[in-house]
């Protein structure tokens, strides 16, 4: 059934593993989500890889806004929703021009490959960029300062279309909305509930432009639908976790995971 993704137990494994950091990081810890990218990538490589998790994405997502359907601050999403779509979009059109670049290259020179290499490592170059931006406003900006600029529309917006662009890239605008929602020092819970919402937005926004690229098939849901067991664990550990876990460590290893996965990303 599974004969086109030519799976082996250990790929099974980094799926399982991919489907729990999911959950994890939907209900509880948002840092661990972007390790997906990396691990899924491991097992489809390419856009099919985008579109394997996609659903598993959209599932989890209905899991974290039950959990956190009292915890999202709406206009942190308003500010951002607009240019995601515009993200979104770009983001579409620059797979489709991939598609047509990769349709006319011979089988033994496979373009989209190199492509989605140069992809991650824009997105990890961005990951990085947005990395030194909050250490150098944390560091040489004062307080106020500091207030003040997240909170300011061109911020919003330039956030708001790197998630778009980078989600539907690689589903990797998780280190972007995790830059954001610190940058506006949302305390844990509502940090989650609103990280939970605008996904939920955002992933079903790509699901007819993913349909449009051929990455969603039925054989996707089948093999998405054995992963449901390992997400539901990881959204149990994630609801529990967020509940003793410190608010400054929380913020620690969300950035520490930031680093390590833009860094994977470039290499």
């Amino acid at each position: 059934m599974f004969e086109s993704y030519d799976l082996n137990t250990f790929k099974w494994i980094l799926l399982a593993l991919s489907g729990f950091l999911i959950g994890l990081s939907k209900t509880g810890l948002p840092g661990f989500g972007i390790l997906i990218v990396p691990l899924m990538a491991m097992v489809v490589p390419g856009m099919k890889s985008a579109g394997l998790l996609l659903p598993l994405l959209i599932f989890a997502d209905l899991l974290a806004i039950w959990v956190h359907r009292r915890n999202c601050l709406w206009r942190h999403i308003l500010r951002t929703i607009g240019p995601a779509l515009a993200g979104i979009v770009a983001g579409f059109l620059l797979m489709l021009w991939i598609n047509g670049v990769s349709a006319k290259f011979p089988p033994d020179r496979p373009a989209i490959a190199n492509s989605d290499i140069i992809m991650n490592r824009i997105i990890g170059g961005i990951v990085l960029f947005m990395l030194g931006l909050r250490q150098w406003q944390t560091r040489f900006l004062t307080p106020d300062k500091q207030d003040r600029i997240p909170h300011t529309l061109p911020f919003a917006f330039v956030m708001g279309f790197l998630a778009g662009l980078t989600t539907m890239l690689a589903n990797a605008a998780g280190p972007v909305m995790i830059l954001y929602l610190l940058s506006v020092r949302l305390p844990k819970t509502q940090f989650v509930g609103t990280s939970a919402w605008f996904f939920f937005i955002v992933n079903w926004l790509k699901v007819p432009l993913h349909t449009q690229l051929a990455t969603l098939t039925p054989v996707t849901f089948l093999l998405d639908a054995c992963l449901i067991p390992a997400i539901l664990a990881g959204g149990l550990l994630g609801l529990l976790a967020l509940k003793h876990i410190p608010q400054h460590m929380f913020d620690k290893v969300v950035l520490i995971l930031a680093l390590a996965a833009a860094i994977k990303l470039l290499l």
